[in-house]
C-alpha cells in the first residue's frame, strides 16, 4: 500500500500511538507518567481543583471506567512535587524545578516530532485536523 492509498484514520491512529509510546518512554526515563506530566503542566499555571484537572486530562484518561486525575496526583504529592491546598492542588517549588527540566525534554521531543515537516505544512495539518474534529461535532468548551 502507498501512503496515499491509506485512509486518514490509519495515519491518525498510527501517529497517535507512536506519540504516546515515545512520550511514555521519555517521561518514564525521568520518573513520571504522561498523565502526571499533563497534571504538572496544568498546575504550572496555578492552583487547580479536581474538576479542572479532570477536564484538562479528560482526553487521556478512562473517565468512563472511573479513572480520575486524583489517582495520578498521589505519587506527585508523595514526591513533594504537588501539594494539596484548601481549593485543590498546586505545584510546589520542588515540583516547579522538576517541571522545568521535564519541559525541556518534552520540548525536544516535540521538536523531533516535526523535524522533517515544513512549518507551514505543520500549521496546515493542525488547522485541518481541528476542522475535521469540528465537522464531527467537537467543540472547545
Amino acid at each position: 500500500m502507498t501512503a496515499q492509498s491509506r485512509p486518514i484514520g490509519f495515519w491518525l491512529k498510527l501517529v497517535d500511538r507512536l506519540i504516546d509510546d515515545r512520550f511514555i518512554t521519555v517521561l518514564e526515563e525521568h520518573g513520571v507518567t504522561r498523565r502526571q506530566w499533563q497534571l504538572l503542566n496544568v498546575l504550572s499555571a496555578g492552583e487547580a481543583d479536581v474538576a479542572r484537572l479532570d477536564a484538562a486530562v479528560a482526553p487521556f484518561i478512562e473517565g468512563a471506567e472511573g479513572e480520575s486525575s486524583v489517582e495520578h496526583l498521589t505519587e506527585l504529592i508523595e514526591s513533594g512535587w504537588v501539594g494539596a491546598t484548601q481549593g485543590g492542588y498546586e505545584i510546589t517549588e520542588r515540583g516547579s524545578v522538576a517541571f522545568g527540566r521535564l519541559s525541556e525534554v518534552v520540548s525536544q521531543l516535540r521538536d523531533d516530532l516535526g523535524s522533517d515537516v515544513d512549518e507551514a505544512d505543520y500549521d496546515t495539518t493542525l488547522r485541518t485536523l481541528e476542522a475535521m474534529a469540528r465537522n464531527l461535532g467537537w467543540r472547545e468548551d
